[in-house]
């Protein structure tokens, strides 16, 4: 019993004879067919180098260009002529110039031996495979596709759509079932000579000449009416991409490679000598008479996809920048955003800070200034605090800013003083705690001793930014986690929201508040919102705020005198 290879060949001749030589070294026959692309006279060359191997023979030659008839055909007319010419041939594998033996090829040999009537392809129907790429699956077997995909993709495109639109549909010959695999196969010699001298052949032939990709359909659809017993499986080791383009193996994969227990695999980088020596070499012989397994790597090659895909969270550079909406997290880590907080409180960054552990900065994204924690000009990652380079790309430095000081948490200020053109980006974030005093904002205008006209056109305009945030942050599409207290709302109690806060940011162990922030004295304030009304602005954001407000539960209240008795 022998196994005859077909190898599909174009390109890295050397490596394509290495191999060729390797086969027929361990009594396999090899049909070699030569793409017609490549020039005359290197094929001339190719042939004479091998033509010292009586078991190599070369087939006629058809143009094979990507996902063309020009593939199947060159398998149909290497296959008739593999099985007329050598009859001891029991099973036919099907390989490219790319390909490599990854085991002793007599454990091959043995391995097909063992198994006579069985056909090693894959073929599964439309509605089972899950890699097709390119938005065609069942209508890859109903419509025409003249134009090439790849060199004329607009006229491809096009063809598509008018057959879309008029409804047309290509009937498929009575009988068949298209399905669909890997193009790599072995096939037993009854099964293959069935399909090449099926009395219908002309039939299919002119059928799959239509096909979208006929080499993944072809023999995956013909075997279903001949086969005794199929593995829908490839005995080839073939990765591919989320585009699908095929993984290439190079020198640094060898021991990947070996785990994997396949016997043969493609795409080999041609200049992947320490692979060539390892498996083509004297030393080959030696292996394991494993079952072929490529689940061993097919959790590298998922991480990889994944990490290509989807990266790092929070993570943007020059080799990968995802588009928007793709990227895995907006940013690498959790992070609370306070607005309002240091307009109500005097100390409440140093207060945070305490009751945290937290990395406390003040408003990030003020006018002049990125206001680091402790007054800094530059922090980690060597971002610094210029506003003219933050506001170049507010959505990176945020980024930036959160990747750089992983395992810390980050909380900053943010207000309608600030560029506040980075609020959306944090409300699409799921790692931003945002938590927001309503009409706040007030407080510092209320303490000011500017004129009224002035600080009622201020009040105005900052009311106006806030409303626009507090709608961004109230969309049906925020991730954030959000907690908004209007003004009035929260200082009737403010040690219960501030212990929500904490007790999400601090340790795993909650505790109660020992201390609160200093609130600012509001006597006085109910009366300035009065004001502003009066002069015909409306302060709405504050909520239902008194003119002459009672003392709010929360405040501290003055201490009371106690006598101490003194003992005689």
């Amino acid at each position: 019993m022998s196994v005859g290879i077909i190898m599909l060949v174009h390109t890295a001749l050397d490596r394509a004879e290495q191999v060729a030589r390797h086969w027929t070294r361990a009594g396999c026959p090899v049909v070699i067919h030569v793409d017609s692309a490549v020039p005359t006279p290197v094929v001339a060359a190719f042939r004479a180098a091998l033509a010292d191997v009586p078991t190599i023979l070369f087939s006629r030659r058809h143009r094979c260009e990507w996902g063309s008839w020009g593939l199947v055909a060159a398998s149909q007319d290497a296959g008739t002529l593999m099985l007329a010419t050598f009859t001891d041939v029991q099973h036919v594998y099907l390989s490219s110039g790319s390909c490599m033996p990854l085991r002793p090829v007599e454990e091959l040999v043995a391995y097909l031996a063992d198994r006579p009537r069985t056909d090693f392809i894959e073929s599964a129907t439309t509605s089972e495979v899950p890699w097709t790429v390119g938005g065609l699956d069942a209508e890859r077997f109903t419509l025409r596709f003249p134009f090439s995909w790849r060199r004329n993709r607009f006229l491809f495109d096009r063809f598509v759509a008018l057959q879309r639109a008029v409804g047309y549909r290509r009937p498929i010959p009575e009988g068949l079932t298209p399905h669909m695999g890997s193009q790599w196969w072995c096939l037993t010699r009854k099964t293959l000579s069935s399909i090449l001298h099926d009395p219908r052949r002309a039939v299919h032939d002119r059928y799959f000449r239509s096909v979208w990709i006929p080499d993944e359909s072809y023999f995956q659809t013909l075997a279903r009416l001949y086969s005794d017993t199929i593995e829908s499986r490839s005995l080839t080791l073939s990765k591919f991409d989320f585009q699908g383009k095929p993984h290439i193996f190079y020198d640094d994969h060898l021991q990947l490679l070996r785990r994997s227990d396949c016997f043969v695999a493609r795409k080999i980088w041609p200049h992947a000598d320490r692979l060539y020596e390892a498996f083509l070499g004297d030393g080959a012989g030696q292996g394991a008479r494993a079952e072929p397994n490529p689940g061993k790597i097919d959790r590298i090659f998922a991480r990889a996809v994944e990490r290509r895909t989807r990266g790092r969270p929070g993570l943007y550079m020059q080799s990968r920048f995802p588009n928007w909406s793709w990227e895995n997290g907006v940013t690498a880590g959790k992070y609370s955003v306070f607005q309002g907080f240091g307009d109500l409180f005097q100390d409440f960054g140093d207060w945070l800070a305490r009751a945290t552990g937290a990395q406390v900065h003040g408003h990030l994204f003020a006018r002049d200034r990125a206001e680091f924690a402790d007054g800094q000009s530059v922090v980690s990652g060597a971002l610094s605090d210029s506003a003219s380079l933050r506001d170049a790309n507010p959505r990176a430095f945020l980024t930036n800013l959160i990747w750089n000081t992983r395992g810390e948490r980050q909380c900053f200020a943010l207000g309608p003083r600030d560029n506040v053109w980075i609020n959306w980006h944090i409300a699409r974030d799921p790692n931003a705690q945002v938590s927001v005093i309503s009409g706040a904002w007030a407080v510092p205008l209320f303490k000011s001793d500017r004129g009224f006209p002035e600080l009622r056109r201020e009040a105005a305009a900052l009311q106006k930014i806030e409303a626009r945030m507090l709608d961004e942050l109230r969309a049906p599409d925020v991730k954030a986690r959000i907690r908004i207290w209007t003004m009035a709302e929260f200082i009737e109690a403010p040690m219960e929201p501030l212990q929500l806060i904490i007790d999400e940011i601090g340790p795993r162990q909650p505790r109660r508040l020992a201390e609160a922030p200093r609130m600012e004295d509001l006597t006085g304030f109910g009366q300035f919102l009065q004001n502003l009304k009066n002069q015909g602005m409306h302060p709405y954001l504050m909520g239902d705020f008194p003119v002459d407000p009672p003392p709010r539960h929360g405040q501290r209240p003055a201490k009371r005198p106690y006598l101490v008795k003194k003992s005689g």
